[in-house]
């Protein structure tokens, strides 16, 4: 059996992926909540999810301004002058700040990267909600199915790492650096990687996807540019023991819609450069003319 969704487990994942696609499948309008560590919230439109939401993640506002297109400052007034929203998508644009396409890339990474943190947490349950809107949703969803094997597969290639990491897991400080060149995350993630912060934190500290510095985590300690106190080396992600097999003479339950099984782990891992995902092209400041157009590929795959 698999080992690649162990921070879940099968029942967890079972329960939530029977349950998104069930939403899916009847065309679903609304929110789907997930209660769990980080937990989090998917919202569906027509049955698409169009939004994800997770304290695990992210959201697309802090992708935006680690891109310094706009100052905290300058998101202030935004949200004041828009009464509070707390996606002021109309004055971004507006203003110049940010184009209509720069902040539908946003949102999609910052779906994905959610879906990811709430696939590789714990699930205690699910319960759909209506009549809610999501802040930042997409024009075009995705479906359940396709979000939730992309998640999977993001956990393979995570998992298939010498030294994989979860989230919300290890710790890191600083390793040996000798005379190594180091790129613009790794220097990032050096610099505030103190032994109390887990990839999660340093996520939310250098505002980039939890997916990139995961891996960038994993990466740095099987190069030992970042340690772990008191870690073996080569973690390995394990699926919990099977519970034991009772026997009954009731009828059998009631089928539920297939499970969508993790993809094999990737030969290859994100390239490097530039960025563990392309975070760093999507979000590139507007002085380096970086260009946004490979980023609609996010609309016909994962981020590498």
């Amino acid at each position: 059996m698999s080992d690649v969704r162990d921070p879940l487990g099968r029942a967890g994942y079972g329960r939530l992926a029977h349950a998104l696609i069930a939403c899916g499948r009847e065309g679903f309008t609304g929110e789907l909540r997930v209660p769990g560590s980080p937990g989090g919230s998917f919202h569906l439109r027509s049955g698409l999810v169009v939004a994800a939401e997770s304290p695990g993640a992210p959201g697309p506002e802090a992708l935006l301004l680690r891109s310094d297109r706009i100052d905290g400052e300058q998101w202030a007034e935004l949200v004041r002058a828009s009464g509070g929203a707390r996606w002021p998508a109309t004055g971004l644009i507006a203003r110049g700040y940010a184009g209509a396409a720069q902040l539908r890339v946003v949102c999609v990474m910052a779906l994905q990267d959610a879906a990811f943190a709430i696939v590789a947490g714990r699930v205690d349950g699910c319960e759909s909600v209506l009549g809610t809107e999501p802040h930042a949703p997409v024009a075009v969803g995705e479906a359940p199915a396709r979000l939730l094997q992309d998640a999977n597969r993001k956990l393979a290639a995570l998992a298939a790492l010498p030294h994989p990491v979860r989230p919300d897991r290890e710790r890191p400080l600083p390793g040996s650096l000798g005379d190594r060149a180091l790129t613009p995350l790794q220097q990032e993630l050096l610099d505030h990687a103190d032994g109390r912060r887990t990839a999660r934190d340093l996520a939310f500290r250098t505002g980039r996807g939890v997916y990139t510095v995961t891996v960038e985590v994993a990466r740095m300690l099987g190069e030992g540019l970042l340690d772990c106190a008191g870690q073996a080396a080569g973690i390995q992600i394990r699926m919990p023991p099977e519970a034991p097999v009772v026997r009954h003479r009731e009828p059998p339950p009631p089928p539920v819609p297939a499970v969508p099984e993790p993809v094999p782990a990737p030969a290859e891992l994100p390239r490097r450069d530039p960025g563990a995902s392309g975070i760093t092209e999507a979000l590139t400041p507007p002085k380096s003319g970086a260009s946004w157009k490979g980023f609609f590929r996010l609309r016909h795959g994962t981020a590498k």
